[in-house]
């Protein structure tokens, strides 16, 4: 991969983590955030800049969707 290209610099759909000093995934990297927890970030970071209230509403599916996994044991079930 080219040494000048930085992906961190381009974003696809939008512009909405490209002014953040730090982006989300950036954070959640550096931090070793878990997926649900991540989505979580992401959602709240962008909701007024992109998503509105469904992007609200993904932040209240993903903490559902933890609390499921962790009173289940990592393990969705029906």
């Amino acid at each position: 991969m080219n040494d000048e290209y930085n992906p961190l610099q381009i974003q696809v759909g939008g512009n909405h983590y490209k002014d953040y000093k730090i982006q989300p995934v950036e954070f959640c990297q550096l931090n070793r955030i878990p997926y649900c927890e991540a989505n979580i970030i992401k959602y709240a970071c962008r909701w007024r800049d992109k998503g509105g209230i469904k992007d609200l509403e993904k932040i209240k599916h993903y903490v559902d969707l933890l609390i499921k996994l962790e009173l289940s044991g990592d393990t969705l079930k029906k």
